[in-house]
């Protein structure tokens, strides 16, 4: 390159340096990017028998299937439904996500999603959920569940946990209610809720709604019951709210006697909260 005075510089370009460097940091993050969604993927691990019947292309019989969600919900089945030794354990979900570290193959106590067969008739499900599934998982963990579950002649119950902070209402005084039900359902759902429909402007998030959304695409009947309570953690008043869900079922899932304290305790955790605003 020739200056004003004369002079030749040389001078290279950078540009295909940039360009390669470019290229570098484009693969460097496509491949995080690749990891971090192996990472989050949604995985279902089911029992011996259970597997070897899915290898051969065919769906699980089902014509009940009931999904807990929360800890209240979830502590509900334990006490009063599985509470007896009607129920095997036959496979379980592991999610990753920022607030769940389950890894693959793996459960702990925070991170459960656990599904249960009747001993007596297989054709009835129940899984019982309190890990967090982050938005961009409850597609996947829909889809992933109800591929392998008949659809023909399948009845949904969803009972799950809400703060009745969330609720909406013109009437300040309905918290003092709490715990109470409200429930949304399909279009293919022909029976009577138990409880009022949930009012407007509320609505659903999280699993429940997923689970409601892919069942009201494939027209499959689902009700789901959501638990408003004015308790955060898991509650034996809260869990009892939950069982009129369970007297459309029939003897499908048959409701244990109430149980003893200590067997309440093992599902209800106690906890002093510090006694100021800065919790």
């Amino acid at each position: 390159m020739a200056t004003f005075f004369g002079e030749v510089l040389s001078v290279y370009s950078r540009a295909v340096e940039e360009d390669e460097e470019e290229l570098d940091e484009n693969e460097e993050d496509e491949e995080i990017r690749r990891e971090l969604e192996e990472k989050r993927e949604v995985h279902l691990h089911w029992s011996p028998e259970v597997s070897e019947s899915l290898k051969s292309g065919s769906k699980l019989p089902c014509s009940d299937f009931l999904l807990a969600v929360g800890h209240n919900a979830a502590g509900f089945l334990s006490v009063y439904v599985l509470g007896s030794e009607s129920w095997d354990a036959v496979g379980h979900a592991s999610v990753w996500n920022e607030r769940s570290r389950a890894g693959a193959g793996t459960t702990s106590e925070e991170s459960v999603c656990v599904f249960y067969r009747h001993k007596n008739n297989p054709s009835v499900l129940i899984c019982q959920t309190t890990c967090y599934i982050a938005e961009d998982q409850l597609f996947q963990w829909t889809e992933k569940v109800f591929d392998v579950l008949q659809h023909r002649q399948l009845n949904v119950t969803v009972l799950s946990d809400s703060s009745v902070a969330e609720y909406k209402t013109s009437d300040y005084l309905c918290g003092s209610s709490a715990p109470f039900l409200r429930s949304l359902h399909t279009a293919a759902f022909s029976g009577q809720p138990v409880c009022q429909s949930l009012e407007q402007p509320n609505i659903i998030t999280g699993l429940p709604a997923a689970v409601l959304n892919h069942c009201e695409v494939h027209r499959v009947a689902t009700v789901v019951y959501q638990c408003y309570s004015d308790v955060t953690g898991p509650d034996s008043v809260t869990m009892e709210t939950f069982k009129p869900a369970l007297t459309k079922l029939g003897k499908s899932v048959q409701l244990n006697p109430p149980p003893s304290t200590d067997v309440l305790r093992k599902f209800v955790r106690t906890t002093n909260l510090p006694s100021n605003l800065y919790i």
